[in-house]
Parts: structure tokens; C-alpha cells; sequence
């Protein structure tokens, strides 16, 4: 792959309507250039490329790449086979990873990344929604949609620049920005990383490339983010603002109070409370809006006006997503795929709702359910009861022994109430008769799941409809 090549002025998308991809072949039509590409399929996403002037093929093919392509941009996920990155390699089109294009993307702006194993989604977004509502019109790039297709990202007028830092296949060691939030550090991604200590490394390595003079914010309350702060304390060009519930947190979250599907925060900022409400439900995303904030005012934001402004954001989609309500029933898309997740979006719902909680889960990944899936299946016993489908693949080929019984055996250990569902389009039907009036249920995973919502929305409708 020719890393130094950012020629972006008619660039060729493979698989275009991903969550990263898109983002950036938005920014890039609305900045002039000639934008293309292909996906597997046809989707809202796509269509709002289109509306941009993108011409977005279905279906991958070598014809596909226009003559006039400047470069190609993948992602980790485009195989080495792909007949369009081939034809690309045998006509010298520069091949670029969707990493470097952010960072062209970001460059001359005031650069704010957002890393962790967690939460990276959602902050990015409450700091887009945040600084939007002030008027700084921030561009942004974010791994999910605001609240339309489209809304992963926008090319905005102000000086500060938005960016969700991927670590997965550790392509944000490409970013220098002048502040980085850090919100946790864990083991994930087994495919790429064999270690803890090979995790500790990378967020290392992402943390160097902070400018100098600029900051990290970091959580003081997990274990693996204060193990990354004790490493980078000698960095004497690097300002450290630590945030959470921890006593020694420069920025302290004093309480967070549930009230329904909202939170309010107090924080004690410079020896002086301030409080602020967050729009979604739970701990986890509360202290998520503290590290927002945090950032914020390293930017030179006034913490004051930054914290009135979160209380703006009102959600991402897939990220405890209301899809409606059938028959007493609330339906909420979670798109929790690693168990501190799951446990976390469980806990926030439990705060919410006083009748039970009801799980389809999707494990996403055959890697990650061969390592974690004791752990998945412990969280699942914070549900009343959860029916697990069959393993989504994404980009992995199958690991022999490794399905989604490992979890439902281990759910079943940790006293938990579950069903398998092998025929995903049997799954609504089973999940509207298991629901009563009074229940929440959630789709969670982070692969097709959450398209279940909707159908299991109709079976409620139409129970409720022949009582």
C-alpha cells in the first residue's frame, strides 16, 4: 500500500458505504473533489452519497474504478483479492488506507481524536452536537450516524476537526492531534493484537503523536487508562487531565442521577461544581459527556457554556436507539458487541425501566466470541431473559469449534435465562411472543441485528392488534 500517496482530488472508495468510508467521501464531495466508489449493496448511506454528486457502484468490479481515479482508499476490512483494488495495483492508481485520508483530511485544522476501546463513537458525536450548538461548526468524522444518513460526517467552516481514532487495526497512530480523549484501554481485536501489553503499546504509540504542548484526556476510573497514564507520565510537553469518579481525577464526577432515558451530572471542575444533563441513559455515557467536556476546554471552550451545549445531544443511531414502541413494548438498538459494553448499556437500561429487560444478542466476530464469549455470556445474565443468534462474520472466515454455544453455555452458568435462534428470520416472531406489556427489548451487536427491529416491532403490533 503507498502510504504517501494522498492524492484525494477524484478518489475511488472501496466499500464506500461503511461507517469510516463514508464519512470521509462526504467531507470529501462537499470539499469539490470527483468522488466514487462501490459497496456490496445498495443502502441509505449510499443514497445520500449519490445526493452528493458520488457515483457509488453495487457490486465490486474492476471496471468500477473510473480512468481518471487519483487514488484508491480502503479500509483493513478490503481484502488483497478485491478485483478493484487488483486493477488498481495493475494500472499504478496509488492505493491509500482510509487512516491516512483522515489525516490529509484533518490537516491545518485544530485536530481533536477520540480513542478507546469504547465509548469513541458516542463522545465523538456529543462533541460534534456540543460544539455545532456554539457555533464553532466543527468538521467531524464519526464511526456512526447522528440522526440521518449522512450524519457520520460534515465539513464544517470552523478551525476544529472531529475525529473518532480507531484502534482496531491500530490506524490511528496516523493522527497528530493537538488533544485526544482516551476513554478506556482493553483487550479487543484479537485478530490484530496477541496481547494486553501489545494494546498498551499502540495507545502508546497513538499518545506520541499528540503535539507538543497539546493534551490527553484520560480516564482516571479504568484500570487499563490509568496504566496508560502512569506510562506516558514523563512527557513533559504532554498536558494530562484525568476525569472521573476517582478522587484523584483532575476532573471529578461527583454523581450521576437517573431520570428515566436521561442523566444529571455534576462534576467538580477548578474547585467548583457544575451540572449538566446528559440526553441518554447510564453511568457510561454520562462519564462519556465528562471526558467531551474535558477535551472541550482544552480547546479553549468555556466549561460553563460546552457543558448547557451536551445537553443538545440527543443519541447516535444504534447506540441505545429508540426504534418504537408495539404493544407496551420499547424496542432500543444497541449496537454493545464486547462485554464492558454489553454490561454498560444493560445496566444504563435497568436504570431506565422498571419492567424487564429482554436481549436478542449477535455475537460479532468469531475471534472475539472465542476469547471473550465467559464474559458475554455473564452479561447476559443482567438481562430477564436473551435469545442468542448465530455468529456474524463480518470479515472473518470461520474458527472451527467456535460458535455461538460458548456463549449460551456460559450464559446458562452465570444463572442466566436463554434461547438459541439458529434461523435469523425466525427471531421477531420468537422475540414478540416472549415480550409483554411493559418490557424493553433490545437488538444487540453490532452486525445485522439491529434490522430486526423494525420486523419485531410488526409481530408486537399485530399480537397486540388479535388480543
Amino acid at each position: 500500500m503507498n502510504d504517501a500517496a494522498h492524492d484525494l482530488h477524484a478518489p475511488h472508495f472501496i466499500g464506500i458505504g461503511g461507517a469510516g468510508m463514508s464519512g470521509l467521501a462526504k467531507i470529501l464531495a462537499v470539499r469539490g473533489a470527483s468522488v466514487s466508489g462501490s459497496d456490496s449493496k445498495e443502502s441509505e448511506t449510499v443514497l445520500a452519497l449519490r445526493a452528493l454528486g458520488a457515483a457509488v457502484h453495487i457490486g465490486h468490479a474492476a471496471e468500477h474504478v473510473p480512468d481518471g481515479a487519483s487514488s484508491i482508499v480502503v479500509s483493513s476490512a478490503i481484502r488483497a483479492d478485491n478485483p478493484e483494488l487488483a486493477a488498481a495495483r495493475e494500472r499504478g492508481i496509488p492505493v491509500v488506507h482510509r487512516s491516512d485520508a483522515l489525516a490529509a483530511l484533518m490537516g491545518g485544522r485544530r485536530a481533536l481524536a477520540v480513542a478507546g476501546t469504547h465509548g469513541k463513537t458516542t463522545t465523538t458525536s456529543m462533541l460534534a452536537v456540543a460544539l455545532g450548538e456554539l457555533g464553532l461548526d466543527p468538521s467531524y468524522a464519526i464511526g456512526g450516524d447522528l440522526d440521518a444518513p449522512g450524519s457520520n460526517a460534515h465539513h464544517g467552516t470552523g478551525e476544529i476537526f472531529v475525529a473518532e481514532a480507531d484502534e482496531s487495526d491500530r490506524s490511528f497512530h496516523k493522527y497528530a492531534p493537538e488533544v485526544a480523549i482516551v476513554l478506556n484501554v482493553e483487550l479487543d481485536h484479537h485478530a490484530n493484537y496477541a496481547s494486553i501489553d501489545e494494546i498498551h503499546e499502540s495507545f502508546e504509540t497513538f499518545v506520541a503523536r499528540i503535539t507538543p504542548g497539546g493534551t490527553l484526556v484520560v480516564s482516571a476510573d479504568h484500570d487499563g487508562a490509568r496504566e496508560l497514564t502512569a506510562r506516558v507520565a514523563g512527557r513533559e510537553d504532554l498536558n494530562v487531565v484525568t476525569v472521573g469518579a476517582a478522587e484523584d481525577a483532575d476532573l471529578r464526577v461527583l454523581s450521576v442521577v437517573a431520570r428515566g432515558m436521561t442523566s444529571e451530572v455534576t462534576v467538580l471542575l477548578d474547585g467548583e461544581e457544575l451540572g449538566f444533563t446528559v440526553s441518554v441513559p447510564g453511568r457510561h455515557y454520562a462519564h462519556n459527556a465528562v471526558a467531551a467536556l474535558a477535551a472541550g476546554v482544552a480547546l479553549g471552550v468555556r466549561a460553563a457554556d460546552l457543558a448547557k451545549a451536551l445537553g443538545a445531544y440527543t443519541g447516535v443511531r444504534r447506540r441505545l436507539q429508540l426504534k418504537g414502541e408495539a404493544g407496551g413494548v420499547q424496542v432500543i438498538d444497541s449496537y454493545a458487541h464486547h462485554p464492558t459494553e454489553m454490561t454498560a448499556d444493560l445496566e444504563a437500561i435497568r436504570e431506565a425501566t422498571e419492567g424487564r429487560v429482554l436481549v436478542v444478542f449477535q455475537p460479532h466476530l468469531f475471534s472475539r466470541t472465542q476469547q471473550l464469549a465467559e464474559e458475554m455470556g455473564a452479561a447476559l445474565a443482567l438481562a430477564d431473559a436473551s435469545v442468542v443468534l448465530d455468529i456474524y462474520p463480518a470479515r472473518e472466515d470461520p474458527i472451527p469449534g467456535v460458535t455461538s454455544e460458548l456463549i449460551l453455555d456460559a450464559a446458562r452458568r452465570a444463572g442466566a435465562e436463554v434461547t438459541a435462534e439458529h434461523d435469523f428470520a425466525a427471531a421477531p416472531a420468537l422475540l414478540a411472543g416472549l415480550a409483554r406489556p411493559g418490557d424493553l427489548l433490545l437488538t444487540m451487536g453490532a452486525g445485522d441485528v439491529t434490522n430486526l427491529g423494525p420486523e419485531i416491532l410488526e409481530h408486537l403490533a399485530n399480537v397486540s392488534t388479535n388480543v
